[in-house]
């Protein structure tokens, strides 16, 4: 790694400052429609290039991979900057407070350090590789909860789009599942936050079918440091490349991977 995580954790904090600004005192302004049920805000576009400009000047050598716009730069070295600008958009356009910016770095597709803030909750989190995460300067550590029947677990968005009855035959399964075992379900509408707050152990688990690695890669990052286990949906090593994102406290890691893998085993095809 030719630049030193630590050394850009103060990049990434001053650019999810300006993001957070632009959230709190700005309106959502037109919608752009990006498919079934799926949109972005004047807003989102805002914030992506004014954090866009702001990464290319203090830190020109690393591409930034971006919601909105895509990537800027050269994606195929080691580093890479990954960039929800406002996660959890239509919340934001709803008035609801649980939406924030994500922006996460990636080493070689394994999230290394991240920057969460929660504007309208006045809320940050942050983390880098080794060094711990944290919630303003205070250490977080992920929940001591043992069992599932005692887990609060928050589930992610149902699919849309042309495929979307399929990809929710599982997602449905797995709420039917969760449903039965545990204390609560909650779906709050961001990755970002799921995340974070199993970072914080205000939830046991965060379970997602999917992995956007500008919903995700800020979150994974802060909740490992935090002590939670992150994996694929097969519990392997969770990257940019895997196909979900799972977080879990770790004494109820190994029975969420196995109620996961019960589920998809019991799913009949069509």
């Amino acid at each position: 790694m030719t630049t030193p995580v630590g050394a850009l954790l103060p990049v990434a904090l001053d650019a999810v400052t300006i993001a957070a600004d632009l959230i709190r005192s700005r309106a959502p302004g037109l919608l752009t429609a990006k498919g079934d049920r799926d949109m972005a805000t004047d807003l989102d576009y805002a914030v992506e290039r004014a954090v866009r400009a702001y990464l290319l000047d203090r830190a020109p050598a690393v591409p930034i991979l971006g919601e909105e716009e895509g990537v800027t730069g050269d994606g195929g070295g080691d580093l890479l900057w990954a960039l929800d600008p406002i996660d959890g958009t239509a919340n934001f356009v709803h008035g609801l407070p649980l939406c924030g910016v994500s922006l996460g770095l990636l080493h070689r597709g394994r999230a290394v350090l991240g920057v969460i803030d929660l504007p309208f909750l006045g809320t940050r989190y942050s983390a880098a590789e080794h060094a711990g995460a944290h919630v303003g300067e205070r250490r977080i550590t992920a929940s001591a909860t043992s069992a599932l029947h005692d887990a609060i677990v928050a589930i992610g968005d149902y699919a849309v789009g042309s495929d979307s009855e399929e990809k929710n035959r599982l997602r449905l399964a797995l709420t039917a599942a969760l449903a039965a075992e545990v204390q609560r379900v909650r779906m709050l509408g961001s990755s970002a936050i799921d995340l974070a707050w199993v970072a914080e152990g205000r939830l046991d688990v965060s379970v997602s079918m999917s992995n956007k690695p500008w919903d995700t890669a800020a979150g994974v990052v802060i909740a490992r440091e935090a002590g939670a286990t992150v994996v694929d949906h097969d519990g392997s090593e969770h990257t940019a490349a895997s196909t979900a994102t799972i977080a879990a406290a770790p004494g109820v890691a190994e029975q969420i991977n196995a109620l996961i893998a019960r589920t998809r085993r019991d799913l009949a095809p069509i």
